[in-house]
């Protein structure tokens, strides 16, 4: 079910977070969370919720072996459609770029916690500007961060601070690209000159 719900999803720009289904009665709710590179709001959840409806309602009118339908659920089904909480969890690379700039409590596997503001992140870690000093976190020292509320923009200066670590971030990570891309010439030039 998760590709069939993806698919009809992508041509919107937005993607599957989790699915869960649930049986309520003699019925099934089908939860779907849904979220966008740059967060989503009350329009695209309405659109996806059209586009998930009428795929799930396509593939259960298809005739199965039997030639029945209505098999995909075995009967009626709720569909709620809605986006990520801000009491969501970072759990995924993804979860934490779609949090850039934003305020973040983390409790550490060591033990203490943090609360800082979500600077450059890769697939390995990210950056948090902690008092105004940042400080590069694996995931894997992460046990479980949220997105804290906030009632103020955050400052100018934290934000200079984040943009010139992403930016130095984006620097080193072309450059690794580069030396890759070189390393690679460097090992073909060789190999042909054997």
């Amino acid at each position: 079910m998760e590709p069939l719900i993806s698919s009809a999803l992508a041509p919107l720009g937005v993607e599957l977070d989790s699915l869960d289904v649930v049986r309520a009665g003699s019925r099934r709710v089908v939860k779907v969370v849904v979220d966008a590179e740059d967060g989503i709001g009350l329009d695209e959840v309405a659109s996806a919720s059209r586009a998930v409806s009428a795929a799930l309602d396509a593939a259960d009118a298809e005739p199965q072996d039997g030639g029945e339908t209505g098999a995909l659920f075995g009967g009626p089904y709720t569909l709620e459609v809605t986006s990520p909480g801000v009491d969501r969890p970072l759990t995924r690379p993804r979860h934490w770029r779609r949090a850039r700039r934003r305020l973040v409590s983390a409790r550490l596997v060591a033990g203490g916690e943090l609360t800082g503001r979500v600077g450059a992140c890769d697939e390995e870690g990210v950056t948090l500007l902690v008092d105004r000093t940042l400080r590069r976190l694996a995931y894997s020292e992460v046990e479980r961060a949220t997105v804290e509320i906030e009632f103020r923009p955050p400052a100018e200066e934290d934000l200079r601070l984040l943009a010139d670590d992403e930016a130095g971030h984006d620097r080193q990570a072309a450059g690794v690209e580069q030396d890759a891309h070189a390393e690679g010439v460097r090992s073909n030039t060789e190999e042909k000159s054997q």
